[in-house]
């Protein structure tokens, strides 16, 4: 049997080192996804019309905010607040739940990115198949809006859960001559039972991305196929758009477990083992996902690359002008002569 030494306490050096760490990857998710955020929103004050990714990028850019946010809270908790030999805080288990519901979310956001993609770029020969592709552009507002109700929904559930557990609690503590270590095992399952339903909830998103990311694969496949047939040119649109598509797909696939694999080895470091290192080198993990996801995108979107470009010669022009008054005093002796 798997046994493993409690780590309660940790040294100021290790807490220094995982603040500094969760600082940088809050700045960093911060200001990529405000970046994605920003420039979609202005387009919005423009008046001009969002894209069906863009507004999907624009969800997805608020919830991944919400995620950085939540995390750093979690970062705090761990190192100030949160003992590992005391019950859990309700202020601590509420950071996990909100975590858990908006990482379901942002799920929900990508698996309608990823259906976007197969739609725009799959050629499909279905009869079926188109008229699913067609429906799913046409619907993304509607299914965006479905999303959002259904993670308010399960939000509900959950803390309509974590609030009346203190009554419970209360009871049983009653009934049990105030026992503290029956209420830290209430609590355990309670958190864990949360943590098993959100996951659950989150299947379905992630077989349909499974499913839309495979479509995309063996399109690129036949597209290869078609082109060495052909003989085409290399520089192909298509070609380059499947490969986007995949990279930006491929790239959160991987992302995604590395962090579900995190989240999941933290519960039994959290509960059972109550190893503080180990709960916060998963939750570095977690927070380093959404922030490199969120790079490929803005490097896999040409409508982020030129705005970063305009920002880029924004700079550089007002730096040429801060730097012109500054002449040579040669050059203006030679002048007035």
């Amino acid at each position: 049997m798997l046994t493993l030494i409690p780590v309660l306490t940790v040294s100021y050096e290790v807490k220094s080192a995982f603040l500094f760490i969760s600082v940088l990857e809050f700045a960093v998710g911060l200001l990529a996804n405000a970046f994605i955020f920003l420039v979609n929103f202005w387009d919005v004050v423009k008046r001009q019309p969002l894209s069906n990714c863009d507004r999907v990028l624009l969800c997805l850019s608020i919830t991944r905010l919400f995620l950085h946010g939540l995390l750093f809270l979690d970062a705090i908790q761990l190192t100030h607040f949160q003992h590992m030999k005391d019950p859990l805080s309700h202020s601590y288990q509420t950071i996990i739940m909100l975590w858990m519901i908006i990482n379901q979310l942002s799920l929900w956001l990508t698996t309608c990115l990823s259906l976007l993609y197969c739609s725009k770029v799959v050629r499909f020969s279905h009869t079926f198949l188109l008229w699913l592709a067609s429906w799913v552009s046409r619907k993304i507002s509607q299914m965006l809006l479905g999303i959002i109700l259904s993670s308010c929904i399960c939000t509900v559930i959950c803390f309509g859960e974590f609030f009346s557990r203190p009554h419970f609690t209360v009871t049983a503590m009653l009934l049990m001559n105030n026992n503290t270590e029956f209420n830290f095992q209430i609590t355990k399952l309670s958190l864990f039972y949360s943590f098993l339903f959100c996951y659950v909830w989150s299947i379905p998103p992630f077989l349909i991305f499974l499913v839309s990311s495979g479509l995309l694969i063996v399109s690129l496949r036949r597209h290869m196929r078609t082109m060495k047939a052909h003989t085409r040119d290399s520089c192909d649109p298509n070609l380059e758009a499947h490969i986007k598509a995949l990279k930006s797909l491929v790239s959160f696939f991987c992302f995604y477990v590395v962090s579900f694999c995190a989240a999941l080895i933290s519960v039994p470091l959290l509960i059972l083992w109550h190893s503080k290192i180990g709960v916060m080198v998963c939750v570095g993990i977690m927070a380093a996902c959404p922030s490199g996801h969120a790079a490929i995108l803005i490097s896999g979107s040409s409508k982020l690359r030129r705005a970063i470009e305009t920002i880029l010669l924004w700079v550089q022009s007002s730096l040429k002008i801060r730097a012109g008054p500054k002449a040579d005093p040669k050059t203006l002796c030679s002048g007035r002569t």
